[in-house]
């Protein structure tokens, strides 16, 4: 697994048709036989080139993921956000060893004494908890957890 890495993308990166992707697609998605063509259609595009777009924010880092939110805690899971402080020499280690739990969202190297923070999300409460002491026993190290406290949805929109 390669490290995501944060960058500012360079101006006129993103087009017109990329920012209303970004933001149209930011309140749902359809369930339909061909979700893409119809999530397009309002967009002026085709679902392939809804496709091909998507792959391409992919790669560029504009989005670091596409597909469902689901909301654990509603269905009797939970969410947690947790970090390390991993040796350098180590992190590819226990990068591979964090990862390799099904439980883990997503993992980001961050420049930082806790240099690797994750989101564990499990089927329930005290799976986190459970998560995290195997991931501490395969590698030594003590996995720090900040369980949300309060829940805020913020809105993200681009200019288009």
């Amino acid at each position: 697994m390669t490290r995501p890495t944060r960058a500012v993308l360079p101006p006129g990166t993103l087009d017109d048709t990329d920012r209303a992707i970004l933001n149209a697609l930011q309140d749902g998605f359809p369930l339909t036989p061909r979700p893409f063509d119809d999530a397009a259609a309002p967009l002026g595009i085709t679902g392939d080139a809804l496709i091909a777009r998507l792959a391409r924010l992919r790669e560029l880092g504009a989005i670091t993921r596409f597909g469902p939110f689901f909301d654990a805690a509603a269905m009797g899971g939970a969410f947690c956000l947790c970090a390390m402080e991993v040796p350098a020499e180590d992190f590819e280690a226990v990068l591979t060893k964090v990862n390799a739990h099904p439980e883990v969202a997503h993992n980001y190297e961050r420049t930082h004494a806790l240099n690797m923070w994750f989101v564990l999300a499990t089927d329930t409460p005290a799976g986190i908890g459970r998560t995290a002491r195997a991931i501490e026993a395969e590698t030594g190290l003590k996995v720090m957890q900040f369980p949300k406290l309060e829940e805020f949805f913020i809105g993200f929109r681009v200019s288009a």
